[in-house]
């Protein structure tokens, strides 16, 4: 099994970041360098136990997706290799789990796209019969595919915290009535153009959530990961019907699996109230969790 990155600890280039799965590494002032480690973040909290091999998955998925969705938007990525800025010592805890990226301005929104009914959604529309002030249909299930998909928003927390579920109208606040539909539009773009290849590939992407950053010229850019396992659901196509027919959650490629293990997981006897610390995730699981990202990578590369 490969040796786990679960911090880099680079000291050629100066640290900004570390977020809940990459840090980030100032080079120069207009460039990142973004090392993917092998943490695992499930309801915000960082697990201490890392998945081996799992930051090189997440970045090889990521280019993947970049070089295919490219003609939709234009991204962070500047072509060159990570390798180049770091000494030769520091080689292997890049080589193929970094990408160098033009240095953005972020924007402070998280740009979730859904095509179905599941997570936090499913839980609000329970409630609401509308996610993030979007309304649907009555008599939707946990999982159902949604009549078009729809774009709900969430505010970005900092590590540690929750990601809020915000309306169309709070992104229009934050950033302007322009802005906010170009995020908006171009995310449900991306997302049926990402949905309709991984379905060719007997996949079901049912949500994501995509960063965007604007350059020295005001361009959107879509920056950070993207349709990786880590911030998508994966389903895979066979489980699916199963899974709805009983209301389940689907099978999955992602780490909703962990999740899954964590909902039931006991922390001095009691339930997790999914607050640090998170209780030890034990080594089946972890090799489960491995396991899925790569089938996943595999099945869309394949």
């Amino acid at each position: 099994m490969t040796t786990a990155l679960h911090t880099s600890a680079l000291t050629s280039l100066p640290l900004l970041a570390r977020g809940k799965v990459r840090d980030n590494y100032a080079v120069g002032k207009d460039r990142l360098l973004m090392v993917a480690s092998d943490r695992l973040s499930a309801f915000d909290v960082i697990m201490g136990e890392p998945i081996p091999g799992k930051g090189v998955l997440l970045t090889q998925m990521a280019l993947f997706w970049f070089d295919k969705l490219g003609h939709l938007c234009p991204n962070h990525l500047t072509g060159e290799a990570p390798e180049s800025v770091v000494t030769p010592a520091e080689v292997p805890q890049v080589t193929g789990r970094s990408m160098l990226v033009k240095r953005l301005k972020p924007i402070p929104v998280e740009a979730v796209v859904r095509g179905y009914l599941a997570g936090s959604g499913w839980k609000e529309y329970q409630d609401s019969q509308a996610v993030c002030g979007v309304p649907l249909p009555p008599g939707l299930k946990n999982a159902s595919k949604l009549p078009a998909p729809i774009f709900t928003p969430a505010a970005k927390a900092a590590v540690g915290e929750h990601d809020e579920n915000i309306s169309f109208e709070q992104v229009v606040k934050a950033v302007g009535p322009e802005l906010a539909a170009q995020i908006r539009d171009i995310s449900i773009r991306i997302y049926e153009a990402a949905a309709a290849f991984a379905l060719t590939k007997g996949i079901i992407i049912a949500d994501t959530k995509f960063e965007f950053g604007l350059d020295e010229a005001g361009t959107l850019t879509l920056m950070d990961e993207v349709l990786t396992p880590d911030s998508s659901r994966y389903w895979p196509v066979e489980g699916y019907q199963a899974a709805f027919a009983a209301g389940s959650n689907p099978p999955s490629y992602d780490k909703q699996f962990v999740r899954d293990w964590l909902e039931q997981a006991l922390v001095n006897g009691k339930p997790w109230d999914k607050t640090p610390p998170a209780p030890r995730v034990p080594q089946d699981v972890v090799e489960k969790t491995a396991a899925k990202y790569q089938e996943a990578l595999t099945r869309l590369t394949a």
